[in-house]
């Protein structure tokens, strides 16, 4: 037992969660309109060249795969496995919670209902934060379960903060341009976050900044390309540092 979930909940909540999600992408893939279709319908100052998202999610799903598989294949019963799956069973929960949300969040943006949508990705953006910020432990490189739970949760947070930016701002400014404003909020925001950040969720908010410039133009690309070169200093330097 870890988080108040059993070993045996956890073994068939999380994999279940997974399925839903995929099923849920897919969904949005192959539907017409499809997801891409609705991205290109509704644009605003924070979205993204809709390609880096789907970049990310395969490399993503991976990491996931590994994780579950650890979670499955661990037995509880041997002292030295009950601790490995300790860590990925206290993440579980908090996972699981991300893909209900980010499949059902699918269903609504592909129907337009983007303020709906958007409910359930603060949902688990927040979540997703809370979960790195409050309750991970930090990353033990002699465990591979310490390594997958770090990976896939700070991977998690990270593109949460690109689709929370996202889908905010078709949600409610649709067509809007960046004013001073955003300008301000994005650069403070995405400075102070990547200094408080390790290489992963760092590399993950670098990551969002050059999918915001590439969906964007004009000086406001110019603007984030700056921004994404300041975040990966800030983020290398910390880290050289340590």
């Amino acid at each position: 037992m870890s988080m108040g979930i059993s070993y045996s909940t956890a073994k068939w909540l999380a994999p279940t969660c997974f399925l839903f999600d995929f099923a849920a992408q897919q969904y949005g893939m192959f539907s017409s309109p499809n997801m891409l279709d609705v991205h290109n319908a509704n644009l605003s100052f924070w979205s993204p060249m809709p390609y880096f998202i789907g970049g990310f999610f395969f490399p993503q799903q991976l990491f996931q795969l590994a994780w579950l598989y650890r979670l499955y294949k661990l037995d509880p019963k041997k002292p030295v496995e009950r601790t490995e799956l300790d860590q990925i069973v206290d993440f579980v929960p908090y996972y699981s919670i991300g893909n209900l949300c980010i499949g059902t969040w699918m269903i609504f943006w592909n129907t337009e209902q983007l303020k709906i949508a958007n409910v359930f990705v603060v949902v688990n953006s927040l979540t997703q934060l809370y979960y790195v910020f409050a309750k991970l432990p930090p990353m033990n490189t002699k465990s591979t379960s310490s390594i997958l739970t770090n990976v896939v949760s700070k991977t998690f947070a990270g593109i949460g903060v690109l689709d929370l930016l996202h889908n905010g701002s078709v949600a409610y400014f649709k067509d809007a341009p960046a004013t001073m404003t955003v300008k301000v909020v994005t650069g403070l925001g995405f400075g102070i976050a990547s200094a408080a950040s390790d290489w992963i969720f760092g590399g993950c908010l670098v990551y969002d900044l050059v999918a915001l410039a590439a969906g964007q133009s004009g000086s406001w690309r110019n603007l984030l390309a700056l921004y994404a070169v300041g975040a990966a200093g800030i983020v290398g330097a910390k880290n050289l540092a340590r």
